[in-house]
């Protein structure tokens, strides 16, 4: 027993020497370097299908969003598409409204005014003015004048005066009301209101008349 013990101990280490020669031959070595090599393209075509699946999973959100994002810039930019042509359409209009609906003085206020208490048979006992310039040193010019008037009548008349003033033909905005007395009989009613006329007031023009002739010659005054 003892010798064949032995004998086994030498040949055993002989043959596991003899094994580890044939797992390490270069054959043996370059598949186990293509082993790798595949578990590695493996590993990397795992990571591409991820990133692929993450990409496919975003882009839709990414182009709604882009999407989204034109169309709010087309709505904004609405408003803009022929601006031009509308600035000349407003412009033209506004001149047409000065033209048609605005005062050129006082005198041609107190006129209408005059004419409109005559048809809704009225007395005009008051009228103050009170102007403002309005976009002084631009071409447009105006001022704004205000009229505190006093009238006698019976109710009916004047609220028909009321309607007559809002609907005329002049541009008037009335501000305040007040009527006193009773439906029945005379009363009386204050208005104020309001009105523009085109270009300068007539006292800056008599101020500026009064300037211009006290100029000798044409020359600043001294």
């Amino acid at each position: 027993m003892s010798s064949f013990s032995a004998m086994t101990a030498r040949v055993l280490p002989g043959n596991a020497l003899r094994k580890a020669r044939v797992l390490l031959s270069p054959l043996n070595l370059h598949w186990a370097g293509v082993g790798l090599l595949a578990l590695v393209n493996l590993y990397l075509l795992a990571q591409m299908g991820f990133l692929w699946q993450t990409a496919s999973r975003h882009n839709p959100d990414a182009i709604a969003q882009q999407r989204i994002e034109l169309k709010t810039a087309g709505i904004a930019a609405q408003p803009l598409r022929g601006l031009d042509a509308k600035l000349a359409l407003a412009t033209q209009e506004a001149d047409q409204f000065s033209r048609q609906r605005l005062p050129a003085s006082d005198s041609e206020v107190a006129a209408e005014l005059g004419a409109l208490t005559k048809t809704q048979a009225v007395r005009l006992t008051r009228a103050q003015y009170t102007h403002t310039p309005v976009l002084v040193g631009s071409p447009n010019r105006m001022t704004e004048v205000r009229i505190d008037a006093t009238l006698s009548g019976d109710y009916r008349p004047l609220v028909q005066f009321i309607n007559s003033i809002e609907r005329d033909k002049l541009f008037f905005v009335i501000n305040t009301l007040t009527l006193t007395g009773q439906q029945s009989g005379t009363v009386n009613l204050r208005v104020g209101m309001k009105t523009y006329e085109q270009g300068a007031s007539t006292q800056d023009q008599v101020s500026a008349q009064l300037a211009s002739a006290a100029e000798p010659d044409g020359g600043p005054a001294r």
